[in-house]
């Protein structure tokens, strides 16, 4: 075991090219807020102590430069998956809202170890999941 202080996640990073259809989708569909948007390079979201950042791979494939800000490259090609935490009640109302919403679940079932899963995707084709904590054993 190491010897340093616990870790969480802070940031969970998806890739879509139309930041404009993305930040309609979660303002629509999850009812989220933008907490920064830089127009064609990313459309950051803040939920509770963690932070959602969607970015145009186009924009953050090459090096920001300058001393100021020197955030490597990054990017990734192809869909990207992030599951939001949802107790069982929640995920019923989640799933009648994304389909008053016209938003297709791809895949709704339990999982044989406890806990349940709904899948659909945002405009950029990540495949987004609500979920039970139990999924994980976690409460």
């Amino acid at each position: 075991m190491l010897d340093v202080p616990q870790i969480a996640i802070l940031e969970t990073v998806l890739y879509g090219q139309d930041l404009k259809a993305i930040e309609k989708f979660y303002r629509e569909h999850l009812g989220l807020e933008p907490f920064a948007v830089a127009e064609g390079r990313h459309v950051f979201y803040r939920l509770g102590g963690q932070m959602l950042l969607i970015f145009n791979p186009d924009a953050t494939n090459v090096a920001s430069g300058g001393a100021s800000l020197p955030v490597p490259a990054h990017g990734a090609s192809g869909s990207g998956h992030v599951c939001f935490r949802a107790s069982a009640l929640a995920i019923d109302q989640w799933r009648e809202h994304l389909e008053r919403g016209g938003v297709e679940i791809e895949a709704d079932f339990s999982w044989p170890g406890g806990g349940r899963s709904i899948y659909f995707r945002d405009p950029a084709g990540n495949c987004l999941e609500f979920a039970e904590p139990r999924i994980w054993g976690m409460s």
